[in-house]
């Protein structure tokens, strides 16, 4: 059997992608977590806030590493599989990922450094802008990111010419039309994925009855967050995914596993999509509501996948099931945050032992949501590379073979296993160690552990009785 260089491409991107993208999701949410820690600290002088933001600080620059040395690939597969469609697209995706790297990139690196090592070396409110400049340089890279992204899902601003986008309004092309509903769902989505990660880790010291004040205190702040956060998200979704039926219209119609464009469409729970014979199987529904959703009308008209020809449909059982992974994901954050709410009568929010056993749980979940998003939207796309434009196969390299494409593929998925692994690993013995005594300004003592460390140990704790080896945890349910 022959192999396709253009589908093992297309996996290979898709796999460096989908493992680079858990890494700045959460680090985008977890500096601005960091800055808000650091401001408490200089305003208020207490060293909880110090002790808090010293240990997601260290946190933070394990996973930066990890995400540099994961995406910084990625841009040389343009040139390796994809060059017809970099040399097509580089008068405009060459210079937006050149302001990325100079206004973001050099940003973060310069001020983590000071963040990391000056706390006892530069005055406090030196330490403090480091925080927020960090802070921001994520915020600034996710832009440029998303705004070249979004352009290859609404194009705009340009003309084409031998086969060349010249980029004729830089505003138009920047700010293109999808673009600022992805930047917004983006920024939730980080905030909600450090929000979540930083309860869950928070929940797990608090079983264990480890530093009980820094971490009822950053447990608090996380779930009055997400309580904000995770319906606003919901919203901000629900005007991307009209903006999605607007430009993108087949892409919605795969989501919704609608074959045909009729009004007063159900919005399907469950259907197996069987594409050779555009069609469902074993569908349930309910009524109308996809139309409601999608158009705000109960007899609203959506589109179906038949207005587009077969060989332009994408995958549509991939772009069905993760779109409702990601939705069903979302509704269990709302829930938590609202479970948050109503257990903070008596402090029960840092007591009850299954909420904070939920919470672990629940760190795990954004993680999924954004790459069933992210699968959604990339996707979605196929096969077009450029929507409309340019397709994946007219972008490949022409000279790459599908043994080439392997080999490669191969030499990612060994290199990206030893560096999670290392990654992972020291992230594991970073969170078993817990927050560092050195940056307690007096007020607080580490509680450090006398056992060895073992990944088990992060994940179960639970003695003889099957219950959680702390009293915090029997105390409320």
């Amino acid at each position: 059997m022959e192999l396709d260089p253009l589908l093992l491409s297309r996996i290979q991107f898709a796999f460096v992608v989908s493992f680079h993208a858990i890494f700045p999701v959460f680090t985008i949410g977890l500096a601005s977590f960091i800055a808000v820690l650091e401001g408490l600290a200089f305003k208020t002088g207490d060293g909880v806030w110090v002790k808090l933001s010293a240990f997601w600080t260290t946190v933070f620059a394990v996973v930066f590493g990890m995400g540099v040395v994961s995406g910084i690939v990625m841009s040389f597969q343009f040139g390796t599989n994809w060059s017809n469609f970099a040399q097509a697209s580089a008068n405009f995706l060459g210079p937006v990922l050149s302001y990325e790297v100079i206004t973001a990139f050099f940003l973060e690196a310069a001020f983590l450094g000071v963040l990391l090592f000056g706390r006892d070396k530069v005055p406090a409110g030196v330490h403090l802008m480091a925080a927020i400049m960090v802070a921001t340089g994520t915020f600034i890279s996710s832009f440029w990111i998303l705004s070249a992204n979004s352009w290859m899902h609404t194009p705009a601003g340009y003309e084409l010419r031998e086969g060349v986008f010249h980029v004729t309004s830089w505003s138009e092309a920047i700010f293109n039309p999808s673009f600022p509903y992805r930047f917004l769902h983006m920024a939730l989505a980080s905030f909600l994925t450090g929000g979540f990660v930083v309860a869950g880790v928070s929940a797990w010291y608090l079983l264990r009855g480890r530093e009980i004040e820094a971490n009822r205190k950053a447990l608090s702040m996380c779930l009055w967050l997400l309580l904000f956060i995770a319906p606003a998200q919901a919203v901000v979704g629900d005007y991307h995914g009209l903006n999605t039926l607007e430009h993108q219209p087949t892409k919605v119609a795969a989501m919704e596993g609608n074959w045909e464009t009729s009004k007063n469409v159900p919005l399907l729970l469950f259907a197996i999509p069987d594409q050779d014979n555009q069609s469902n199987l074993y569908e349930i529904g309910v009524p109308g509501l996809a139309s409601l959703i999608l158009t705000h009308e109960w007899d609203g008209e959506v589109p179906g996948l038949n207005e587009a020809p077969i060989a332009e449909q994408p995958p549509v059982a991939i772009v069905f099931w993760a779109f409702r992974i990601m939705v069903g994901l979302g509704m269990l954050m709302i829930l938590f945050a609202v479970t948050g709410l109503i257990l903070r009568t008596g402090g029960r929010y840092w007591r009850s032992s299954w909420f904070l056993h939920g919470l672990r749980f629940m760190s795990f979940t954004p993680f999924l949501a954004v790459l069933a998003g992210w699968i959604v939207t990339e996707t979605g796309r196929a096969p077009w590379l450029v929507y409309g434009v340019m397709t994946h196969a007219e972008s490949l390299t022409p000279s790459l073979t599908g043994g080439m494409a392997l080999f490669t593929l191969l030499g990612y998925m060994i290199v990206y296993a030893l560096v999670f692994s290392a990654g992972l690993y020291y992230l594991l013995r970073v969170l078993y160690v817990g927050m560092e005594d050195s940056h307690d300004g007096g007020k607080y003592e580490a509680e450090r552990p006398s056992r060895p460390f073992s990944a088990a140990h992060v994940s179960f704790e639970i003695d003889q009785n099957g219950h959680p080896d702390n009293p915090a945890s029997q105390e409320g349910h």
